[in-house]
């Protein structure tokens, strides 16, 4: 069996999340791949089930034994990463890993599996949308604000390496495009849950 892997990928507020988490919950087939992370626990998140929430040292450790597929420091002192193991873990279970990550990451990944993935990436409408959607999270000081703002005009001057770009201006049109292209990447694997 052909090991396929989903790449989601967006600057930070873009809607990839929400994204993800309609088609997990609507194709069986699909299964959640936890990232790595050292930034702390936010609210009623869930180690193992959100994030893998590690000390930067253990995350060091693991970066030195090559136990990542890929991994970045996405801000300063705060790495994510995802876990060979963890793809392991999904396709053993006969699903098909759909990972949300950080743009870099997400290059980095698609170069692994050329012609195995498929690489999506969410666009939001424009910088004050996403500035908006980030505060109204109520997560972010001025500061960090800012600085994920900055990134994600960084990012998005990246879109176009990947397979297919999502406008995310209106969610649920969003949701039906990504599941448009995901049925034809996938084919008859890609079936509803009853």
């Amino acid at each position: 069996m052909v090991k396929k892997l989903i790449i989601i990928t967006a600057p930070s507020g873009a809607g990839k999340t929400s994204i993800t988490r309609y088609l997990l919950e609507k194709y069986p087939v699909l299964s959640f791949s936890i990232s790595a992370t050292t930034r702390k626990i936010r609210g009623q998140e869930k180690d193992g089930v959100d994030y893998y929430f590690l000390e930067a040292e253990d995350f060091n450790q693991k970066i030195t034994e090559q136990a990542f597929l890929e991994w970045e420091m996405v801000y300063q002192g705060t790495y994510y990463g995802t876990l060979k193991t963890e793809l392991d873990r999904i396709w053993n279970a006969g699903k098909i890993p759909m990972l949300d990550i950080d743009v870099k990451g997400a290059i980095h990944v698609q170069k692994q599996f050329q012609g195995d993935s498929l690489s999506l990436f969410i666009e939001p409408p424009n910088i004050d949308a996403l500035k908006i959607r980030l505060a109204s999270r109520g997560t972010e000081t001025e500061e960090s604000l800012q600085t994920r703002v900055n990134k994600a005009a960084y990012e998005l001057s990246f879109k176009h390496h990947f397979d297919k770009v999502i406008l995310n201006d209106v969610l649920e049109k969003a949701c039906v495009e990504t599941e448009n292209i995901l049925k034809e990447f996938l084919g008859e694997v890609f079936v509803e849950r009853k």
